[in-house]
């Protein structure tokens, strides 16, 4: 398909088949209703959106009938250039499925000039839609992972969740490996396969991972060695000097890194960084990758200490 044949439709047409491509390739399926819903539309004007969908892609989607839907082609090749950034915000937070477009400021001068951070790396899109297909259909993914600690191996996991830990994106999934929930960097993910024939057992899901379903609270203060607590309340919007959070013991350790919250019992922990204390080092027991936060000791390691 030319960028003329796209160009020739409306900006709404765009941004329709856009989404049909996004459900498509990171849901694996869409139906008539999900345009209605997502743009207000008729129904037969979802089937036309559909039908010229199909007529521009060759390919990229089939029709169901048994599941009524419409789902992802055995030939699929994308004709929208989505940045992964664009993919993430949509698959997490619903926000950015419209036509990918240049975007134009609209000030020339520098007076309203914004920058913000880009990752160092993004996961590979056709990587990412299967882990996203496997999540929505509640199947087992076959992957070869690299890691650090094993190298390269072979492995079964059931995922249920992107997390995103301010670096690098994972993926929650049940290792039928080490049988346990781990966290897998989607970036060291390689030749996903879908498992759509294979069953998942009972305690592979999100609802036996205690580490996922426990929710820890706390309370983060000024960091006590630093100057002006005042100002600090006001950039992390304090109440009483206090900003309480209430955190899945899976994430924790990943947004206390990021925060760069001191969680040592001691507040001892230097550096500019660390404006920020963990009140309470104990509301962090048995969370696993509380090894992750900064300057965290377990209970143990300070009886040792004495």
């Amino acid at each position: 398909m030319s960028n003329e044949q796209l160009a020739d439709l409306t900006q709404p047409q765009r941004d329709r088949l856009a989404f049909v491509e996004l459900r498509v390739r990171f849901i694996g399926e869409i139906r008539r209703q999900d345009l209605v819903t997502r743009f207000g539309i008729q129904s037969a004007a979802a089937s036309r959106d559909l039908a010229l969908y199909k007529e521009l892609a060759p390919g990229n989607i089939d029709y169901d009938p048994k599941g009524k839907s419409y789902v992802l082609g055995a030939n699929f090749r994308p004709i929208f250039d989505f940045p992964p950034e664009r993919v993430l915000s949509w698959l997490t937070q619903g926000f950015g499925d419209g036509e990918p477009m240049q975007l134009k400021a609209p000030f020339t001068n520098a007076v309203l000039a914004s920058e913000s951070p880009s990752r160092l790396t993004h996961p590979d899109l056709d990587v990412l839609a299967s882990v996203t297909r496997a999540i929505h259909q509640e199947c087992p993914l076959g992957i070869e992972y690299h890691s650090i600690s094993s190298g390269r191996t072979e492995r079964d996991i059931v995922p249920f969740a992107l997390i995103d830990n301010g670096l690098r994106w994972h993926v929650r999934a049940f290792d039928r490996k080490s049988q346990e929930f781990r966290d897998f960097v989607i970036t060291r993910i390689k030749r996903p396969v879908l498992m759509k024939d294979a069953d998942v057992q009972p305690h592979e899901r999100s609802d036996q991972d205690i580490q996922w379903t426990r929710i820890v609270e706390l309370e983060i203060v000024p960091h006590p060695d630093q100057p002006r607590p005042e100002i600090t309340e006001m950039d992390y919007g304090m109440r009483d000097g206090v900003l309480r959070m209430k955190l899945r013991a899976a994430t924790a350790g990943y947004i206390l890194r990021q925060w760069s919250v001191d969680c040592s019992p001691d507040h001892s922990l230097r550096g500019y960084e660390f404006r920020l204390w963990l009140k309470d080092h104990l509301a962090l027991y048995g969370v696993k990758n509380a090894v992750l936060a900064p300057g965290y000791r377990s209970p143990d390691q300070n009886k040792g200490e004495q």
